[in-house]
């Protein structure tokens, strides 16, 4: 016997209101768990240089001196240096080191000097075996 002819049957319903309150803690914990790092910025240190430490460096006998002009013109020791590739480079530093052990190289590279030009110095250095690279600087007369 069926007493309930005249009721309608309830459908179940699906009640979302929980399921949003569980979603809501979950993404409040993801959310303040979760660390964030910053690399947009990069801290560095710049060396610095007084004009009595250039002075000392600049008289050793253990050195060569290479001078890069804006224009992309290179000299070793003051003698004007052509060349097609690094290998040439290398073999005019090797040339101007004589006898010289493990000499310093000091570029003097123009301010408006091409980044390239001063890699293709350091290179040639690399590749004669010379790792005793220094870079002269001019000080403002402000200072």
């Amino acid at each position: 016997m069926n007493f309930q002819r005249g009721k309608q049957s309830d459908e179940p319903e699906i009640n979302l209101v929980p399921m949003i309150d569980v979603l809501l803690v979950i993404l409040i914990f993801l959310v303040v768990t979760t660390t964030y790092s910053k690399y947009a910025e990069l801290e560095i240190s710049l060396p610095q240089a007084s004009a009595e430490e250039t002075d000392k460096n600049a008289d050793k006998p253990n050195s060569i001196d290479i001078t890069v002009n804006a224009a992309g013109d290179y000299t070793i020791n003051r003698v004007p240096v052509k060349f097609s590739n690094i290998e040439n480079l290398r073999d005019a530093l090797h040339a101007a080191a004589h006898d010289l052990e493990d000499p310093f190289i000091i570029i003097s590279a123009d301010a408006k000097a091409t980044h390239q030009s001063v890699i293709t110095v350091m290179e040639a250095a690399r590749q004669a075996g010379y790792n005793k690279i220094t870079f002269t600087t001019e000080m403002n007369g402000d200072q």
